[in-house]
């Protein structure tokens, strides 16, 4: 594993050129699409993707279990997790616990590893997201969902084991009300958070991971004392996509709300401006950044750090999404030059699940799985 963070690695690359249509060593294929019935009971939405997804929700589980044992051996973690998590907990907001309770039936998996599951967020997503607006005014959004550092490295195939058994449970979902998209996300099949998606016509949203030594386990641990006055992440997320209809209101909430980790939320609009990053404290907004093209910032751009403070040496993504930005030029931003900038790397690194690609105005939403081939970063 140190090699593949510490030796002959390619810390940046030319930007790259005409990677879309996807194709080549860097597109591993398409994303499935799947429909989520929002008039169905809670408990009945997922279970035909389920069906469909469960082995492989069992591999990642039975993946988190091992390594969970190999540092506490004696088995009493998962015994907690199995036995006492969802008590532990208590009640989780409405639909999510009744949501996960039939994830739990359809894929006979413990509840409390399917909770356990739901809160990963909370604890390892690492990515990069870009809002941009062409000189018509016209907004666009992409991100890379990077996901699984420090869970595990196979050195049989130089991959992190947790981003690997991820790319199968990698779904794109058109939420339905009434036979008609509420919003399309792209998610993992057993999370029923949402971390990627958008309202067609209103506005995109993707999350960020902020490190912070007031972090997410800390928000859990006081969750699970009784203090209740935050909300998960991915459940904030997913109800703004299901029932905010505006990017001012999105942004409002976004700001306002009390969540359980800190993090970036990467918002777009549907006219020129609409464009912000917020950074988040779990209890305030430290910042929010916003597109401005008159004063010539035509786009803003979040990996894993402060915008004010420099990035960890061994992980700039930030230099390289801004290096390919600037060459591609505002006159010719579109959703292929976007993938061109997230095909880069170390923009694209061992940690990339997949690419997204977002346009509310024309509701384009593409989600493609990546590899990223050797000589290429660990994360």
């Amino acid at each position: 594993m140190m090699g593949a963070l510490f030796g002959i690695i390619q810390w940046t690359e030319d930007c790259r050129r005409s990677m879309y249509p996807p194709s080549g060593p860097t597109y591993r294929g398409p994303v499935p699409w799947y429909t989520v019935n929002l008039d169905l009971p809670p408990y009945k939405r997922w279970h035909e993707l389920m069906a469909d997804k469960a082995p492989a929700l069992r591999i990642i589980v039975n993946s988190l279990k091992n390594l969970v044992n190999a540092f506490v051996p004696s088995g009493k973690v998962m015994q907690i997790v199995d036995q006492k998590l969802p008590g532990l907990l208590g009640p989780l907001p409405s639909p999510f616990e009744e949501e996960m309770k039939g994830i739990a039936a359809v894929t006979e998996i413990p509840l409390g590893e399917i909770i356990l599951f739901n809160i990963f967020y909370e604890f390892f997503t690492i990515c990069t997201s870009i809002v941009t607006e062409d000189k018509e005014g016209h907004l666009l959004h992409g991100r890379n969902m990077d996901f699984g550092v420090f869970l595990g490295w196979n050195i049989n195939n130089n991959s992190w084991v947790i981003t690997e058994e991820l790319k199968p449970l990698t779904v794109n979902l058109d939420f339905q009300r009434n036979n008609k998209t509420v919003f399309k996300a792209t998610g993992f099949a057993g999370y029923v958070g949402m971390l990627t998606g958008f309202r067609p016509g209103l506005f995109s949203l993707t999350i960020n991971e902020r490190f912070a030594m007031n972090g997410g386990y800390m928000g859990v641990l006081e969750w699970i004392l009784g203090k209740k006055d935050a909300t998960w992440i991915g459940f904030l997320t997913r109800s703004v996509l299901e029932n905010s209809t505006s990017y001012e209101e999105t942004k409002n909430i976004l700001t306002k709300t009390k969540i359980l980790a800190p993090a970036y939320f990467i918002l777009g609009g549907n006219q020129s401006g609409e464009g912000c990053v917020i950074t988040r404290d779990r209890k305030v907004s430290l910042d929010v950044y916003e597109l401005n093209p008159k004063q010539g910032r035509w786009y803003v751009i979040q990996t894993n750090y402060d915008r004010w403070r420099n990035p960890f040496f061994l992980d700039d993504r930030r230099t390289t999404t801004k290096i390919c930005l600037n060459q591609t030029t505002q006159e010719k931003i579109s959703l292929p030059t976007i993938y061109d900038v997230l095909s880069t790397k170390p923009v694209l690194n061992k940690l990339t699940i997949f690419t997204a690609l977002m346009d509310v105005t024309r509701g384009q939403f593409e989600t493609y799985l990546r590899d990223c081939p050797d000589p290429c970063i660990g994360w």
